[in-house]
């Protein structure tokens, strides 16, 4: 009961199930680990005494008073528990207590992300994990773990601990980057979501990036291209991979290891170029033609 003494009976005796006839103000506090804080205890009701018992800040029982304040300048318990006790005349002076409800919370003091059992350059299409340090944040059960890569959100994990003091916490994530991902930023990020009474927008601790570098194979977008005889165009075979691919042509008098071949120093005819790295290759058929032959061809 944490807003109680809005009735009262008019008997002189109090009956089992009757409300503690006072009120605390807030109803409940959160409050970071060393930080201030404070509560009142209120009653309009006759009484003999009331006061508040805590571990830290209590106050001593006074008649002459209906409002007393549980304070704490730097709070450093974190199971604190206090409780505001009245003796009530209409109760023949028996003590009814009401607990006021405490979230002590504690921000990580880092949160760091890696791989695991990994260094170097990933491999398109094998699966690698990814690690999660939280260190030394409270209340566990109020943390959110989320994953990120850039901006999109990939996944979030929360705790059911029951843990007052402070933790560490690992979380994995396993993925399976593609050529796609050669570059890409993943982080992690802790928030802790403390309710309404707690502090707006939840804190929050986020890691540093960690940039991801993605070996793939070469691969064109087409295995055969056309291109029409003109001073201007080039045979292009360039195509993307991780590490950069070496180029070979076929059918060339002499060898050319560049990826772009300027078509006034060819003849019309058929090349074949190959781009080769350390995971792989892919060829390309590229047919110099003059415009009749490709309206043939069609």
């Amino acid at each position: 009961c944490y807003f109680c003494g809005l009735y009262w009976f008019s008997n002189t005796s109090c009956s089992v199930d009757s409300q503690c006839p006072v009120q605390i103000i807030p109803r409940s506090v959160v409050v970071r680990y060393g930080d201030n804080v404070s509560a009142d205890c209120k009653t309009s009701v006759l009484h003999e005494g009331m006061g508040w018992e805590a571990s830290e800040g209590a106050v001593p029982m006074t008649k002459n008073q209906n409002l007393i304040t549980w304070r704490v300048p730097e709070l450093t318990e974190w199971d604190i528990k206090p409780l505001c006790y009245i003796n009530s005349k209409r109760c023949n002076n028996n003590q009814c207590e009401i607990e006021l409800p405490v979230t002590v919370f504690k921000t990580p003091d880092s949160v760091f992300i890696s791989t695991v059992n990994h260094r170097g350059p990933m491999m398109e299409g094998q699966q690698y994990e990814l690690q999660c340090d939280v260190h030394n944040v409270a209340p566990v059960q109020n943390l959110t773990v989320k994953w990120y890569k850039g901006q999109t959100l990939l996944k979030q994990t929360n705790f059911t601990d029951t843990i007052e003091t402070p933790v560490n916490k690992t979380i994995t994530l396993l993925i399976g980057p593609d050529r796609a991902d050669d570059g890409a930023e993943y982080w992690c990020e802790a928030e802790l979501d403390l309710g309404a009474d707690g502090p707006q927008p939840h804190p929050t601790n986020s890691s540093k990036p960690l940039s991801i570098a993605v070996y793939y194979k070469p691969k064109h977008s087409s295995s055969t291209e056309t291109i029409i005889q003109d001073d201007k165009v080039m045979l292009d075979c360039t195509v993307k991979a991780n590490p950069a691919p070496m180029y070979t042509w076929d059918h060339l008098k002499e060898k050319n290891s560049s990826s772009v071949l300027k078509s006034s120093a060819l003849s019309l005819g058929n090349y074949t170029c190959t781009a080769t790295n350390t995971l792989g290759r892919d060829s390309k058929f590229l047919i110099f033609t003059f415009l009749l032959f490709k309206r043939m061809l069609q």
